[in-house]
């Protein structure tokens, strides 16, 4: 299934906390071999997970991590604006545009996963009103997102080869979630299930800061 959790929402579920925060040490800092730092925990945190941000995490039936997402509002601190600007040539915030970082999948995780997370990602998009993500990738993501059908427009890029690190900015035409849905292996009410389990029934929310 997948959650919707602020990061004060973490610890009611604790097994899928630790989880996900280890599969993004063992992603980002072994396999990717990213200049990030681990805890005595074998955590992988950051400054932006102490700004409760918004995770959307895909919970496996044993209630461990599959795969996860990180948003925050544009409006605030985020990773593009902090060091990345040079890239998309200009500061990024706008009540509309919503970062998201660490996108991250458990190493076995299941195929349709990452298809699943772009899918809430867009429910996201519904429940408040945000028109696009942007987010920093390397090259190696730039093969998953073509696989799903959500490329992003790339705003400005950095290095050659698999060392290329770019800025992205994605929204999502109908015929973009239909081929998501298709890869998913879910429908679109599935999804607005899983968003209405976590906001309720309106169909706008704010931002819990």
């Amino acid at each position: 299934m997948m959650r919707f959790l602020y990061s004060d929402q973490l610890n009611d579920f604790p097994k899928l906390r630790d989880a996900m925060f280890r599969d993004r040490a063992d992603q980002f800092k072994h396999r990717l071999g990213w200049e990030v730092s681990v805890d005595a925990d074998g955590f992988e945190r950051d400054e932006y997970d102490d700004l409760n941000p918004l995770y959307v995490i895909w919970e496996r039936a044993d209630g461990s991590h599959g795969g996860s997402m990180r948003f925050l509002p544009s409006v605030g601190r985020t990773m593009v604006n902090d060091h990345f600007a040079h890239l998309a040539d200009t500061q990024i915030a706008s009540p509309a545009i919503w970062e998201c970082t660490r996108f991250c999948l458990a190493a076995d995780a299941e195929p349709n996963v990452s298809a699943l997370l772009m899918l809430a990602g867009s429910e996201l998009m519904t429940r408040f009103g945000v028109t696009h993500f942007v987010g920093v990738f390397d090259a190696r993501m730039v093969r998953i997102y073509q696989r799903i059908g959500a490329s992003p427009e790339v705003l400005g890029s950095v290095g050659e080869g698999r060392d290329q690190i770019s800025v992205g900015l994605w929204s999502f035409t109908q015929s973009a979630l239909l081929r998501l849905q298709k890869r998913a292996g879910v429908s679109l009410a599935v999804s607005q299930h899983w968003a209405r389990r976590a906001f309720g029934d309106s169909d706008r929310v704010a931002w819990a800061a």
